[in-house]
């Protein structure tokens, strides 16, 4: 006999005792129904039987992005008074805030990774918040466009291709590695000093050396908070560090962050070489301007003839589509028509019929000049011509307005008092760069 069985003994014999004695039953049987003393005693027996081991199990890692991102902190034990300034400026908007963040959705994964990959402050990957609001459309007026707001010679220095077809700073992908190559490369000019290399980031490497170098003259400190630098660059720096300290204690500055998933969420897909985005858009079940969330650096109707040859697409539809086009005729990657040149022809005047540019038209074409020959033919991409035609049998709800360009105008900002895209403003006007000048008359469709 067990030594449990022995301590539970006299135990036992108080329940037979109770069952032989029914003046004492009321206490320990049930209502109508008392149990049998075998009943009891198994019941007893398994109260003490020892529970069975409980697998421990490490709960899920958290999949949200915000959490992942604060991991990585390096610049949040900086305290300064123009910090406190910006994160009231925050807190002041309110639920825009909450709507800005959220516009870095398909972005933000992949951004975080790069950064992490790098070892380098994961603050940084906020940067787009700060420069573009997360907008990889974004223009500024002086020229600086994508996520990263990139100006053309420094985006062209670190390698980001711009012409008529196509500008690497929109591009989520490209862009990103720039960014980051151009924020290390001063990381490293400033002797490790991370705020200087935003402060730099704004405003050139060059003011912030001559900055340096005025306070060194001077005897004074050259650290970040103490230089004489432009405005927008004082501001710059703690915008982004007070940015950085909200999402890390949302709930202490009252702020509703937007859930977004630890996920991947677009994969790079080579497509190697020239499509319609109008083709690409339908084998990945999208609408064109779905496709062109992901890569605004397309200026065109078609990506670029001579590269890159690649789009990014969200991952729960790159491997359909990568099939889709693996099987796809070479001669339905493009949609032409075939034009016959007729006498007194000339490529204004085709240009004007298939509502297309002459520069477009000569692009298609390989033209390096304007002569062509009666009887010959001329190729006229459809998605082009399509797109104008729109344009030229405005809808009964839609009206055409001429707006002429003021000095300091940009694409973004008449795009933004008039309610369109830029996307749209430049297919409406067949602009073939971001560049304005004052003076210049520009077709806006307005829906009424």
């Amino acid at each position: 006999m067990s030594y449990r069985i022995l301590l539970l003994l006299p135990f036992l014999a108080l329940l037979a005792g109770c069952v032989n004695n029914p003046s004492k039953k009321t206490s320990l049987a049930t209502a109508e129904t008392p149990p049998t003393l075998k009943t009891q005693i198994q019941e007893t027996l398994e109260a003490f039987e020892a529970p069975e081991p409980q697998e421990i199990t490490a709960p899920p890692e958290n999949q949200n992005l915000w959490q992942h991102l604060t991991r990585g902190y390096q610049l949040q034990g900086i305290r300064h008074k123009n910090i406190d300034r910006e994160l009231q400026a925050f807190v002041a908007r309110g639920a825009s805030l909450t709507r800005q963040l959220r516009k870095g959705e398909p972005f933000l994964y992949h951004i975080l990774q790069e950064v992490r990959e790098r070892d380098m402050p994961t603050e940084l990957a906020l940067l787009p918040g700060v420069e573009s609001g997360f907008r990889p459309t974004a223009y500024s007026r002086n020229g600086a466009a994508g996520l990263w707001q990139f100006m053309p010679a420094t985006g062209r220095y670190f390698g980001l291709k711009q012409d008529w077809w196509y500008d690497a700073r929109r591009d989520t992908f490209a862009s990103t590695n720039a960014a980051l190559d151009y924020l290390q490369k001063l990381h490293k000019r400033f002797d490790g000093d991370w705020l200087l290399a935003i402060a730099s980031y704004n405003a050139g490497g060059g003011t912030v050396s001559r900055a340096i170098r005025r306070n060194q003259d001077k005897g004074k400190p050259t650290d970040f908070w103490s230089l004489d630098l432009p405005a927008e660059t004082r501001q710059y720096v703690p915008r982004l560090l007070a940015l950085a300290r909200i999402i890390e204690h949302p709930g202490r500055y009252g702020v509703v962050l937007p859930e977004i998933e630890h996920d991947l969420r677009f994969v790079k897909v080579d497509i190697g070489e020239q499509i319609d985005l109008k083709v690409a858009a339908r084998l990945a079940e999208m609408t064109t301007d779905e496709l062109l969330l992901f890569n605004a650096g397309f200026n065109r109707w078609a990506t670029h003839p001579h590269g890159p040859h690649y789009l990014l697409l969200p991952a729960d539809k790159a491997e359909s589509f990568a099939s889709k086009l693996a099987r796809l005729p070479n001669d339905q990657r493009l949609r032409w028509t075939r034009y016959h040149i007729q006498p007194g022809d000339n490529l204004g005047k085709i240009a004007r019929q298939h509502g297309i540019s002459v520069q477009e038209l000569m692009q298609a074409n390989h033209l390096k000049n304007h002569r062509i020959r009666a009887g010959a033919h001329l190729m006229i991409p459809l998605s082009s011509s399509t797109t104008i035609a729109a344009i030229n049998t405005t809808a009964a709800n839609a009206i055409k307005v001429r707006y002429k360009v003021k000095r300091g105008d940009s694409l973004y900002a008449i795009a933004k008092q008039f309610g369109v895209k830029v996307v749209d403003l430049k297919k409406w006007n067949q602009l073939a760069s971001d560049r304005l000048r004052p003076g210049q008359k520009l077709t806006v469709v307005r829906t009424m």
